[in-house]
């Protein structure tokens, strides 16, 4: 299936398993060349290799997001590769479910995730902006969640990173879009994935697909929205804005009662 991603090249970071190999195998079926990024060169490899079965272009860069020098080299290679870069989708992400009052002595688990969620996505961005400066275009995709529409409770660390990734992306627009610099943030929901999956309570909670989910990355590339979400998702951005005290403080109780319920239903399965 061939279309709009033809003869693309796009930098997908966190390529290795989940919504990043899904959307891999996608973009690579519509005839991009896809750079993988991820941290395991061994999963890099393998998806590679499936790629190219099915006749489809991919090269492997693996790459430690929470380390700088690591971004910076990872960039270089694929600059020197890559004549044109036309997309970098900032995928890869870590998350972390405590509640607040459990992290008082844990101000590291917000350093890592700030590091791998928001430094490492905005230092992968600005090693390629030059490029899509000089090149008249280049679009950024960054990767952020639902929760971040509708405010929940217990995702302190992992929310307020993307909600960081989220600013920046939307200064990049409004700087640097009359000179052919786009962006699209994409808001998940909940998604089967590895990451959801350590979470035990999680596991019989109904959630997107990797598919799915890949199919809204393939989206972000081809049409370029603003964003890509759900309805509940703009709604609630809406009414964040409007009523921030009500929206965020009224549906509380309703999440105290489903962490309960996935608890009590977890149990039962046991």
């Amino acid at each position: 299936m061939k279309g709009r991603l033809k003869g693309r090249t796009i930098v997908l970071t966190g390529a290795s398993s989940g919504i990043g190999y899904e959307a891999a195998l996608a973009m690579a079926r519509r005839g991009a060349h896809v750079c993988l990024v991820a941290r395991r060169e061994i999963e890099l490899h393998k998806v590679k290799r499936e790629i190219e079965s099915r006749g489809g272009q991919a090269s492997v860069y693996p790459c430690d997001l929470s380390d700088k020098s690591e971004i910076a080299a990872c960039a270089e290679k694929i600059l020197a590769e890559h004549s044109s870069i036309d997309v970098l989708v900032n995928n890869a992400a870590h998350s972390i479910r405590r509640p607040i009052e459990k992290s008082f002595e844990r101000l590291h688990d917000y350093e890592r995730t700030m590091q791998l969620n928001y430094i490492g996505a905005v230092a992968m961005t600005l090693a390629f902006l030059p490029r899509f400066l000089e090149q008249g275009h280049g679009h950024v995709v960054s990767v952020s969640s639902l929760s971040t529409q509708i405010p929940i409770p217990l995702f302190s660390a992992y929310l307020a990173s993307k909600s960081a990734l989220e600013s920046f992306t939307r200064s990049l627009q409004a700087e640097m879009g009359h000179q052919g610099v786009t962006t699209t943030v994409v808001y998940f929901p909940m998604v089967r994935t590895p990451m959801s999956s350590r979470t035990a309570i999680y596991k019989y909670m109904p959630m997107m697909s990797v598919k799915k989910a890949a199919g809204w990355l393939v989206k972000a590339c081809e049409k370029r929205p603003a964003r890509v979400a759900r309805n509940m998702g703009r709604v609630g951005s809406t009414l964040l804005a409007l009523s921030p005290g009500p929206a965020t403080r009224l549906p509380q109780p309703l999440f105290r009662g489903m962490d309960a319920l996935l608890a009590l239903g977890l149990k039962l399965r046991k």
